[in-house]
């Protein structure tokens, strides 16, 4: 599974790298993070179409959001099943009811520097303890981590409440292979630049985006790091130092 992940970059360097055309104004307002979590603001990449001045929708652009980290989908009673929907395995997308539609028409990209998976000590061994690593792309840019991103409305409140709409996502995972087997059996999907606008166009369908995450992942580097990484609470690079 994918339960914490370090998205610390500029807005405008992943404006850069994502040739994003409009950032949101509450973006600007997330601050860098090395330990997010479920539940939290976490930025994403969308292909929406722009809102015009008049309420009209004009031609899409690629935009930089944020979301609440769990989906909740358009017709949840309330917003606390997105606690259960942090992550979506790619084998049951096609199948459950909360990422069917979503994959047919709302697929994000999560800008992220690295995640994080703890390992589990072998058998035999002294301690129970897991051991964090952190996992970053090995040329030293931005991993594009493929997910959902749903509307859900507030019932409570009033049509012209600003805030009765909530934006919420989920990072998709697939199965770990190679050496990242041994570290965690799942890992986050991540998608290579070359299918960053097919999985952003709305235009393309759930049976097109499924021939997407068969695509391999990039390369990766396994770090491990301290367990000051298991408390929320702590947040900042040191986070992603190595062990000595």
């Amino acid at each position: 599974m994918c339960g914490r992940y370090a998205s610390f970059r500029e807005d405008q360097q992943i404006a850069d790298e994502f040739a994003i055309a409009s950032v949101a104004d509450d973006v600007r307002l997330l601050p860098p993070s090395w330990n997010l979590a479920p539940t939290d603001p976490v930025r994403i990449v969308v292909d929406r179409p722009e809102r015009l001045e008049d309420g009209s929708h004009g031609a899409l652009t690629r935009q930089l959001r944020t979301a609440r980290w769990g989906l909740v989908p358009s017709w949840a009673k309330d917003p606390s099943i997105g606690n259960r929907l942090i992550n979506a395995r790619v084998e049951s997308l096609l199948d459950k009811p909360a990422f069917k539609r979503p994959l047919a028409l709302r697929r994000a990209l999560l800008p992220a520097d690295g995640y994080y998976e703890w390992q589990a000590p072998e058998p035999g061994a002294l301690t129970r303890a897991k051991q964090p690593y952190y996992l970053h792309p090995a040329d030293g840019g931005s991993f594009a981590l493929a997910g959902l991103y749903e509307f859900w409305k507030d019932p409570t409140k009033a049509d012209d409440d600003p805030a009765r709409w909530l934006v919420s996502a989920t990072i998709i995972t697939t199965a770990a292979t190679g050496e990242l087997a041994h570290i965690h059996g799942r890992r986050p999907l991540m998608l290579r630049r070359e299918a960053w606008d097919a999985w952003l166009d709305p235009a393309v369908d759930a049976a097109g985006a499924m021939q997407l995450v068969l695509e391999p992942a990039p390369d990766v580097v396994a770090t491990p790091i301290s367990t000051a990484v298991n408390a929320v609470a702590n947040d900042g690079p040191e986070l992603i130092r190595a062990l000595d």
